[in-house]
């Protein structure tokens, strides 16, 4: 090469070329020293390379320069004060034997120093993250096939640092039969470009032999082509959140007090058996709707707490009875149900509802107290006529209600006319609600004979309807109904107001005689609310009745539905010195704790009785014992339902004080009530030895 063309390379090379003599002075130098140091090439050459080179890197350079090429990695002071990092390549230059100087290549590496600076950074921060993070970090060689666990991620498996190695199958071995298909199909959606991220929930088996949830995310490098040759990312336990999720799922889907399934799981599975019943037409299901008879006796005398033992009781007998398969559910309060599923007999319900009832009979032990509960149970029979699960539950909840009608303790099959009877009780509701409001409700009175003297002592009201469209309708037809809506209530204040009204101008129209009393029928319902002894007070305020012209009838079955708040309430009314009637006597409970706890004034002697006197000798029996005991409790007796002479005669044989019956006298308004009362000062009584004469 020409001497010129090598002189102008040097001259023009990005590196600084330069010489110096052994006490370190510039002999030469080339442009680059200008752009690297910013001194000049005349202000270099009047300087030492010590004037440069930082002091710290003096001692180490003199010491290793040789003849052969030496490099040292130095900082140099610009003239602007700058330290630059520089890569000096240097040697001493001979001649003879005898060194003579250096010369050297000085090259700027503050990129390189800054990308190492950077790169350090960036493994202390990932050796950091690794270290402090909660997450288990890993990073797979997607070419070698080799996965990086940080200590954090094997710990998170319970394992030491140096006792997995890298293989993925340390990973994927572990992880649920369940879960991998969706894991490898993440994976495989993100190798192949499809996902931008991986982020998949699957459980992994623990040293411990337990599976823990874990959360992995994480992200692909690729190549030019696109093709991944690494993948890294974390991993995080989440076995406490999906847990906890699962606590939430199961507190939403069960109940809080039994463990049994809600109403929301029960139907949804009642939704599954829809479903299935609709693609396998030989699939058979049923549904049992149990509805806890006298529930709330149990509540209100034992208290709440008392109540939720029972309940937990019931759910445990039905939980035994139940097939595997089959559900238990508690729908709320005392109601429960039973979905029945993939049965062969036809009977199966039937039996079932036998076995349930016969399973829940046996006695409660509530705390030292025993109770015996039964339930009235309504079954529906799958099939695909039902499109909705409601339907088929709201059937099964009617046939209930239709056991319920039997007299309890009683299963019932539905049947599609039990759907018209609950549309005609819907209907008779609503009617009864408008009747309230365009005062359609009349009082009619019966009247009650002494057996003595034949005259009139008192009357029951009873309370009728006057339909624009259909008539006259009894209490039977109505009042029930009134009873299950809670109507009762406001028709039974209406009553009694009215009663103390008519009863006050009737004693008042026969002020020289005895006077009459009334008697109204009071409904359990009644007795829950607080102000019933104001409504009792405010009516003979209002109407100026006397209060022992008052007289209030009870059912036994009354008495013991209400039995807590009924025995303060029947006290404070007496104290009122309102008289206390116990209807229906013998055809109920019959307890005679009843008669000595509530100090009852009158005991009514039951229809039923009445109508077989003639018939049976057992039966006049049952009344003399009834009137025995009144006698010795202080008590009057009436007899209701009477028909005719003969059992009129018969009750007067057996004592009874007084009695009421169509031989006497239908139910009468209040006007006419006030003039038969006036007209007929008594009522010709039956002999020994001849038959009245009927008086309708």
């Amino acid at each position: 090469m020409e001497e010129a063309t090598y002189r102008e390379l040097v001259e023009n090379a990005s590196d600084v070329i330069y010489a110096h003599d052994l006490e370190g002075r510039f002999t030469w130098v080339n442009r680059a020293c200008e752009r690297i140091t910013g001194y000049t090439r005349d202000e270099t050459l009047r300087l030492r390379i010590w004037d440069l080179v930082a002091p710290e890197y003096r001692a180490a350079m003199e010491k290793n320069l040789s003849g052969e090429m030496q490099t040292f990695e130095v900082e140099v002071v610009a003239k602007d004060g700058r330290r630059i990092p520089l890569e000096l390549k240097s040697r001493l230059v001979y001649r003879g034997h005898m060194p003579i100087g250096v010369q050297g290549i000085a090259r700027d590496i503050s990129e390189r120093r800054r990308a190492a600076e950077a790169m350090r950074e960036s493994e202390e921060r990932y050796a950091l993250a690794a270290l402090g993070s909660n997450d288990g970090l890993w990073d797979w060689d997607l070419r070698a096939n080799r996965v990086f666990f940080s200590a954090r991620w094997k710990e998170q498996l319970g394992a030491k640092d140096s006792e997995l190695t890298d293989d993925p199958d340390e990973w994927f071995d572990r992880v649920h039969p369940d879960d991998r298909e969706r894991l490898f199909g993440d994976l495989s959606l993100h190798l192949e470009g499809r996902t931008l991220h991986l982020e998949v929930e699957h459980r992994v088996r623990h040293l411990d032999g337990n599976w823990r949830w874990m959360l992995v995310r994480g992200a692909a490098v690729r190549d030019a082509d696109g093709r991944a040759y690494r993948l890294a990312g974390s991993q995080t336990d989440i076995t406490a959140r999906k847990l906890a999720e699962e606590k939430l799922l199961h507190d939403a889907l069960h109940d809080g007090l039994t463990g049994l399934p809600n109403r929301s799981l029960f139907m949804d599975r009642l939704e599954q058996a829809l479903a299935f019943q609709q693609r396998r037409a030989d699939y058979r299901f049923a549904v049992l709707f149990l509805d806890l008879d006298r529930f709330k006796t149990v509540n209100e005398s034992l208290g709440h707490t008392i109540g939720d033992v029972l309940l937990v009781q019931v759910a445990r007998r039905l939980r035994a009875i139940a097939r595997p398969g089959d559900t238990v559910a508690r729908l709320g309060g005392d109601e429960f149900a039973l979905l029945l599923g993939d049965f062969m007999d036809p009977d199966e319900p039937v039996r079932t509802a036998g076995r349930v009832q016969e399973a829940l009979a046996a006695p409660y032990d509530l705390d030292g107290t025993e109770v015996f509960v039964t339930a009235s149970i309504g079954l529906a029979v799958g099939s695909r006529a039902y499109t909705q699960a409601e339907e088929l539950l709201r059937d099964a909840d009617t046939a209930m209600y239709h056991a319920k009608d039997l007299g309890r303790a009683r299963h019932a099959v539905f049947d599609p006319a039990m759907h018209a009877h609950a549309r005609a009780r819907l209907q008779l509701d609503t009617d009864l609600r408008r009747a309230i409001e365009r005062e359609e409700l009349r009082l009619r009175y019966q009247p009650v004979v002494s057996l003595r003297s034949g005259q009139i002592v008192g009357c029951e009201a009873l309370v009728v309807w006057e339909h624009p469209a259909r008539g006259t309708i009894p209490p039977g037809d109505f009042i029930p109904t009134a009873e299950e809506t809670g109507l009762i209530v406001p028709i039974g204040r209406w009553a009694l107001s009215q009663a103390c009204q008519d009863a006050k101008e009737w004693n008042d129209a026969l002020a020289r005689g005895p006077g009459v009393y009334v008697a109204v029928n009071l409904s359990a319902k009644q007795l829950l609310p607080s102000d019933l002894l104001e409504d009792v007070r405010g009516a003979l305020a209002a109407s100026g009745l006397e209060a022992r012209r008052l007289k209030l009838e009870l059912t036994e079955s009354v008495i013991m539905e209400q039995a807590g708040p009924a025995a303060l309430l029947l006290t404070q009314l007496k104290a009122l010195s309102v008289g206390l009637l116990l209807d229906d006597f013998g055809t109920g409970y019959s307890s005679l704790s009843y008669l000595h706890n509530f100090r009852f004034d009158t005991l009514k002697i039951d229809r039923s009785f009445v109508a077989r006197l003639e018939q049976s000798g057992k039966e006049a029996e049952i009344v003399r014992t009834i009137v025995s005991l009144a006698r010795a409790l202080q008590m009057e007796v009436v007899a209701e339902g009477v028909e005719n002479a003969a059992q009129a005669r018969q009750l007067q044989l057996l004592q009874v004080d007084s009695a009421q019956g169509y031989w006497f006298s239908r139910a009468l308004d209040a006007k006419g009530f006030l003039e038969l009362a006036q007209a007929r000062k008594s009522f010709a009584l039956p002999g020994p030895e001849h038959a009245p004469q009927a008086h309708h």
